[in-house]
C-alpha cells in the first residue's frame, strides 16, 4: 500500500480480493438433494466479484445475537434471517468464512449444512416456495478471521485492535463474522444484540435501544431500522466512551477510545456542522441517527464508511471526518449495484473533501482539479491507470475510482452549471434513497434531467483510457 500524506488511508490505495473459493456446493443426500429441488445460484453476478452474495432469496433482516469475549478472540453467535424467496428454493447458500456451525433451522425445522470454501449451503427440510417469506437461524461460534488482500498489508474481516476488535466489511469482510448474502445489492434491516465483558462497549450501526450489566457482562443493544448493505454493518468492542448528544433532530452517538479521549469534543461540534452543511447540497440527512467511532488501532490505516458511525482507526482530521460523512448518502443509502460501481460511491465522498477545503479557505475546486490533472497532488498519483468505471477486482479501491472519479463530477458541473449540477444531485440521491444504483444509470439520469449531452464528460474522463486531453 502506497501511504498518502493524511491520518489514513480511506481504501483508495487498497486492493480487493475475495476470499479463495467462493464455489457452489451441493447439499448431501440422495433423490432430495439440493440439485433435484433447484437451488438459489452460488453467487449474484458480480462483473468483478460473481461469487459474492447469493441467488434465489432476498434479505429482509438481521438480527444477530454476538457473545464476544477479547481476551481470547472467541465468538459465539446466532444469525436470524428473515428473506424472500425470489425462486423455489431446495437449497441456499450463505455467504460465511470461518467459525463452526453447530446448527441450522428453517422455519423452526432442523435443516442439513455444507460447508466449502466460504460457501455454507442450507438444505431445509422442506422446499421453499417463491414468494415465502422463510426464517433462517444459524447457530456459530469459534474465532472470527481476519481476510486480507494479496498483499497481505490490509485486513479487514474481524480485525483484533489494541484491547477488542472491529467488524470491517468492505468489500467481503462481514461474511468473516455473520452469515448472509454479503453483496451490497442485497439490503436489509438489523438488530444487533452484543454481550461483551463488564468494562467493554459494544457499538454497532443505528440506536442504542438497551444497556444492560449482569454479573461479569454487559450487553448492547443497537437497532438500524433503514435498509443497510452488509459491507457497512460493523460491531465495533473496545473500552470505548459513549457520548450521546444530537446534530439538530438526529440523536449523535460517538465512540471514543480512551486513547482518543481528545477527538471527542472536536466531533461533538464537526459532525453536526459536516451533516448540516452535506444536508444542503446532497438532500436531507438519509438515516435516524449519525456518529462516529474513533478507536485506537494501530493494526489498520484506514477509516470507513460503515453505516451511520462511520468508523477511525485513531483520532481523524476534519477531511477525513467530511469524506466518510458524505459516504452516508453516497454508498450507505445510495449504494452500488455491482462492486464496479465503487466510483459512484467514492467519487462524491472525494468531490465532498474539495468542495469542504473550497468552503474553508483553501484551494477552490478548480485549482484542486487542475492540480490532480497536472499531478501535483499528492493523492493524484496514479489516477489515470484505468477508467474510473473499469476497475478490476485487485483495484476496486484505487485511486482513480477516488480521484479521477472526482473529476468526472467537476467536469459534469462545468458541463450543466452550478444550479443544474446540484439540484441534479439532490434529485439522484433522492430518487434512489435507500436504493441500489449503477454507472449506466447514473449516465442516463443527468442526461435526462439536465437535457444535455453529456458524452463529452463520459467518453473520455469516466471510460476513457489514460489522461484525456484538455479543451
Amino acid at each position: 500500500m502506497t501511504v498518502v500524506p493524511r491520518s489514513f488511508v480511506p481504501r483508495r490505495l487498497r486492493r480487493a480480493v475475495l476470499p479463495a473459493a467462493l464455489v457452489l456446493v451441493a447439499a448431501c443426500g440422495g433423490s432430495g438433494d439440493a440439485a433435484s429441488r433447484g437451488a438459489g445460484a452460488p453467487g449474484a453476478g458480480d462483473p468483478l466479484f460473481p461469487r459474492l452474495g447469493n441467488g434465489g432469496y432476498d434479505v429482509r433482516h438481521y438480527g444477530l445475537t454476538l457473545d464476544y469475549d477479547p481476551e481470547d478472540n472467541h465468538l459465539q453467535a446466532t444469525a436470524v434471517i428473515t428473506a424472500r424467496a425470489t425462486q423455489d428454493l431446495g437449497a441456499f447458500n450463505l455467504d460465511l468464512d470461518g467459525l463452526k456451525v453447530r446448527s441450522a433451522r428453517v422455519d423452526g425445522q432442523p435443516a442439513r449444512t455444507a460447508r466449502k470454501g466460504s460457501e455454507l449451503t442450507v438444505t431445509p427440510r422442506a422446499s421453499i416456495g417463491k414468494g415465502h417469506e422463510f426464517e433462517t437461524v444459524v447457530v456459530y461460534d469459534g474465532t472470527p478471521k481476519e481476510i486480507k488482500d494479496e498483499d497481505g498489508d490490509v485486513a479487514e474481516g474481524w480485525v483484533e485492535t489494541d484491547d477488542g476488535a472491529a467488524g470491517l466489511g468492505q468489500p467481503t469482510g462481514s461474511m468473516a463474522w455473520f452469515p448472509g448474502n454479503h453483496h451490497p445489492s442485497d439490503k436489509a434491516s438489523y438488530d444487533f444484540t452484543v454481550t461483551v465483558p463488564k468494562g467493554y462497549t459494544a457499538v454497532a450501526n443505528g440506536e442504542l435501544q438497551r444497556q444492560r450489566t449482569k454479573g461479569d457482562l454487559t450487553t448492547f443493544t443497537w437497532h438500524n431500522a433503514e435498509p443497510m448493505a452488509s459491507y457497512l454493518a460493523s460491531v465495533a468492542v473496545s473500552p470505548f466512551k459513549v457520548t450521546t448528544t444530537r446534530a439538530g433532530d438526529l440523536p449523535l452517538y460517538i465512540a471514543t477510545h480512551p486513547k482518543e479521549a481528545a477527538a471527542t469534543p472536536r466531533l461533538e461540534k464537526l459532525l453536526p456542522e459536516a451533516i448540516a452543511w452535506a444536508s444542503e447540497l446532497f438532500g436531507p440527512y438519509p438515516f435516524s441517527s449519525a456518529g462516529a467511532v474513533v478507536d485506537h488501532n494501530t493494526y489498520i490505516d484506514y477509516a470507513l464508511e460503515t453505516q451511520t458511525k462511520p468508523y477511525f482507526n485513531s483520532a481523524p482530521d476534519d477531511v477525513t471526518v467530511v469524506h466518510e460523512v458524505a459516504h452516508q448518502w453516497f454508498g450507505n443509502s445510495v449504494s452500488p449495484r455491482t462492486w464496479r460501481d465503487m466510483w459512484l460511491n467514492e467519487s462524491f465522498a472525494t468531490y465532498a473533501e474539495w468542495l469542504w477545503e473550497e468552503k474553508h479557505g483553501g484551494r477552490s475546486t478548480q485549482q484542486i482539479f487542475d492540480d490532480y490533472y497536472a499531478g501535483k497532488d499528492p493523492l493524484s498519483e496514479g489516477i489515470w491507470a484505468f477508467p474510473p468505471a473499469d476497475p478490476a477486482p485487485a483495484t476496486v479501491s484505487d485511486s482513480p475510482v477516488y480521484g479521477r472519479g472526482a473529476m468526472v463530477l467537476h467536469k459534469l458541473r462545468q458541463a450543466v452549471g452550478d444550479k443544474a449540477f446540484f439540484a441534479t444531485v439532490r434529485a439522484w440521491v433522492s430518487e434512489h434513497r435507500h436504493g441500489n444504483a449503477d454507472t449506466a444509470g447514473f449516465e442516463r439520469f443527468w442526461q435526462e434531467r439536465t437535457g444535455k449531452n453529456l458524452g463529452g464528460v463520459f467518453g473520455p474522463w469516466l471510460h476513457g483510457q489514460g489522461r484525456p486531453e484538455r479543451p
